[in-house]
């Protein structure tokens, strides 16, 4: 396979194979992000994403590819014939074949009918990853995600609808000490208006050369503490009706939060509440202290 720059996938997707579809990302304005800075976005041939997969199957043949991620940012936006392109290829090639994932931000996902995403599940690209990040509409604006809260709910409804499986991601502490209450709050609106088959959280950590590691550098963003993530995150959890799986499947969070909501909701709640009684030697080290290692 040939990858061009870093290639970013989800922690869950780790035993996947990859296959680059597009390169970089076509939002690229997150105030928070630089896995795609200074790469200009741009679809790869078709041809070279059929040859890619000619090659994982000469390379594993064609029963231990199980699932597939389609990198890079946002390859949802991706013209709907190219993508059941990709998926019939696919599953021609790999029997065992599971799954096919992109990820695709809320802004993108309305761009297809929903007789187009039915299409597209068909071809076996079942699952989107999507960055929420926060359903607080200030700190949204403020971070130039490019949706309203209201725009994310009616975007991911629109995949839901369409049977495909949908992985949402929030971002503990990106709205600070100075939003924490309005971010969980406002996160917990969103998904609980169109419930994501996964809810995954990851700790906000300030990537330099970013508007949002500046903010924070210049005092208009203040990290939160171990104690202040993990009451965040109760307030969230208190909040999500579900129905929908909790995890926090990232090096960066605090906590290892996961569970069934509803069902395991009051079970999550006893962990946090624990937590909080913890020294703050039993968590990893502030935030503050994991700046520029490229979590």
């Amino acid at each position: 396979m040939r990858y061009q720059g870093t290639v970013y996938r989800p922690p869950s997707e780790a035993g996947s194979l990859i296959i680059q579809a597009t390169l970089a990302c076509p939002h690229n304005k997150c105030a928070f992000c630089g896995m795609y800075q200074g790469r200009k976005f741009h679809v790869r041939p078709i041809e070279e994403v059929i040859e890619d997969l000619d090659t994982a199957l000469q390379v594993y043949g064609p029963e231990r590819v199980r699932t597939i991620f389609l990198a890079d940012g946002n390859s949802a936006v991706l013209p709907t014939e190219k993508l059941i392109t990709i998926g019939k290829a696919a599953r021609a090639r790999f029997p065992e074949l599971r799954r096919i994932t992109m990820y695709g931000s809320a802004k993108f996902l309305v761009k297809k009918s929903l007789d187009e995403w039915h299409a597209i599940a068909a071809a076996g690209i079942t699952r989107v990853h999507s960055g929420l990040e926060t359903g607080d509409a200030e700190t949204l604006l403020a971070i130039n995600k490019g949706v309203t809260p209201q725009e994310a709910v009616a975007a991911y409804r629109h995949v839901l609808s369409a049977g495909i499986e949908l992985s949402v991601y929030l971002m503990v502490g990106v709205a600070g000490t100075e939003r924490w209450r309005e971010h969980a709050l406002g996160s917990a609106w969103v998904l609980n208006q169109a419930p994501p088959n996964f809810v995954r959280l990851r700790t906000f950590v300030p990537h330099p050369g970013t508007p949002w590691h500046d903010r924070w550098r210049d005092g208009g963003l203040t990290l939160l503490s171990a104690y202040e993530s993990l009451q965040e995150t109760r307030l969230l959890v208190e909040r999500l009706e579900g129905p929908t799986t909790l995890l926090s499947d990232h090096v960066s969070n605090f906590l290892d939060v996961q569970g069934q909501i509803p069902d395991d909701k009051t079970a999550i709640l006893a962990e946090i509440d624990e937590a909080l009684q913890w020294p703050l030697t039993a968590f990893r080290p502030p935030t503050e202290r994991l700046v520029g290692i490229g979590l």
